[in-house]
């Protein structure tokens, strides 16, 4: 179901949230989180974005998630199988009071490609300031082209991302 695509100003308690859930999910599943990273542009000072968190977590391998699927659902959190990623177990929470989205959980097995992708693209945005300026620019094209379809925001923005992401990874990973 396509959701709206509302951007708000960076919002510095976004960090301390990410901190909060990573804590919990540390806490549901104990060892089975090898690392969980707060990525996406509430990852990234100063910059515009939905108010939803996005974590990376890395696993061993992707069946250890079935021991703790039941102690995510506890906390809220939706299982949504690949979700049109393969590799990726992905996961939604939303608000239950509002039914609003507050997080996403974006489960790789450790050395998957798209742990280097997601992390590289963030800590270039946070390292060059220009370049996070450019990225909101294009999320605000396509937030204007696509203001009701979460989905078509994501699709239009996605040339540009890939683009500043691969030239990140090649970087990210010589370092």
């Amino acid at each position: 179901m396509p959701r709206p695509v509302v951007l708000v100003p960076h919002d510095p308690a976004w960090a301390a949230r990410a901190e909060g859930l990573i804590a919990e999910l540390d806490a549901a599943g104990p060892g089975v989180f090898g690392a969980v990273h707060h990525m996406g542009s509430t990852a990234i000072p100063g910059l515009a974005a939905k108010p939803v968190i996005d974590l990376l977590a890395e696993v061993e391998a992707l069946e250890a998630l079935e021991g703790v699927r039941g102690a995510l659902a506890g906390l809220g959190w939706r299982w949504r199988g690949e979700n049109g990623l393969v590799g990726r177990r992905y996961f939604t929470r939303d608000d239950p009071a509002t039914g609003t989205r507050v997080a996403h959980l974006h489960v790789y097995a450790s050395g998957d490609p798209a742990i280097a992708w997601h992390l590289a693209f963030r800590d270039r945005l946070r390292a060059e300031p220009a370049t996070a300026g450019a990225y909101a620019q294009e999320k605000a094209r396509c937030a204007a082209l696509h203001p009701d379809d979460s989905a078509a925001y994501a699709a239009c923005k996605q040339a540009w991302t890939d683009g500043v992401a691969a030239e990140a990874v090649r970087g990210w990973m010589g370092r």
